[in-house]
């Protein structure tokens, strides 16, 4: 089915992009961990005795983490960090509202793809805009946490499906198409950068995310490393389940053969001849045939 024929494209559709989220949902997924980061954090943090260990310090982005340090987990780490309630509720919200519609589109494993390359994507361009000098104000040791890179990722996808989609705007309450919700965000998150202010390196990974996020639906065919991912796991696991099995099968085998042993030497010397561990074998070889009964 082409997108055009989808859902959410169609005239008067459901605004209500996160109505249904399935069992497998990436999104819930996210969802869940981004929420169960927050309030781990938010313990560890208030903890004089795991304060040091905060996830927030051992997973915030900075330019001397990321890139001098060569810490490269970060890069991914902090998109599921957050400075405040406020912070993740809002990122939550629209994640819950357009990663559906987007993991419709892409399909699990290249949505998860889609989600944290756009996250990447918002430190990247912190990173090298931070080289110009006066126009972000931080600094190599400044810490950038959130999802909004992946969000403002999300909703660029969002717009480019079904830029005529109507959605109602939380904060003022009115309806606006998500073509135009996508160019207010950036024209905002822009002149934030232009204007240095105070949120300016914020706003950048904002502005990294959507243009992260408007690369990989131009050009589609960037995420399919993420199927030959999913495939190569798939194989290992299968392998993995085979090579039990066979193990499993040999070892009954060499048991099978072992019990035939030793009862053709009962048979010819009696019971009283065997050792302790032919007679655990023969223990062995019960249990098992209770077990498959």
């Amino acid at each position: 089915m082409a997108w055009q024929d989808r859902d959410y494209n169609r005239e008067g559709g459901s605004t209500s992009f996160g109505s249904r989220l399935s069992g497998h949902s990436v999104v819930k997924w996210l969802l869940i961990i981004n929420v169960v980061v927050f309030l781990l954090d938010a313990i560890f943090s208030g903890s004089q005795r795991a304060s040091a260990l905060s996830l927030s310090e051992l997973g915030y982005f900075s330019v001397q983490k990321g890139i001098y340090d060569f810490q490269i987990w970060r890069w991914f780490t902090y998109q599921f960090l957050h400075a405040g309630i406020f912070h993740i509720f809002f990122n939550m919200l629209a994640l819950y509202y357009f990663g559906p519609m987007i993991e419709n589109y892409w399909g699990r494993r290249r949505f998860l793809a889609f989600y944290l390359l756009c996250g990447v994507g918002g430190a990247l361009l912190v990173t090298i805009l931070s080289f110009v000098p006066g126009l972000l104000n931080v600094n190599a040791d400044t810490g950038l946490v959130g999802a909004s890179g992946c969000i403002f990722g999300l909703l660029v996808g969002a717009a480019m499906i079904a830029p005529k989609q109507m959605v109602m705007l939380l904060i003022p309450p009115i309806p606006m198409q998500l073509r135009t919700l996508a160019l207010v965000f950036l024209g905002i998150a822009v002149l934030s950068v232009l204007a240095g202010s105070h949120n300016a390196g914020g706003e950048a990974g904002h502005l990294g995310g959507a243009v992260i996020g408007f690369l990989l639906m131009k050009f589609p065919r960037t995420l399919g490393f993420a199927d030959g991912v999913g495939k190569s796991m798939a194989n290992w696991r299968v392998n993995r389940l085979r090579a039990s099995a066979q193990r499993e099968q040999q070892q009954a085998s060499k048991l099978d053969t072992e019990v035939d042993r030793i009862l053709a030497k009962v048979k010819e010397k009696g019971l009283h001849s065997l050792t302790e561990k032919e007679k655990k074998s023969l223990q062995s070889a019960t249990d098992r045939e209770r077990r498959s009964a």
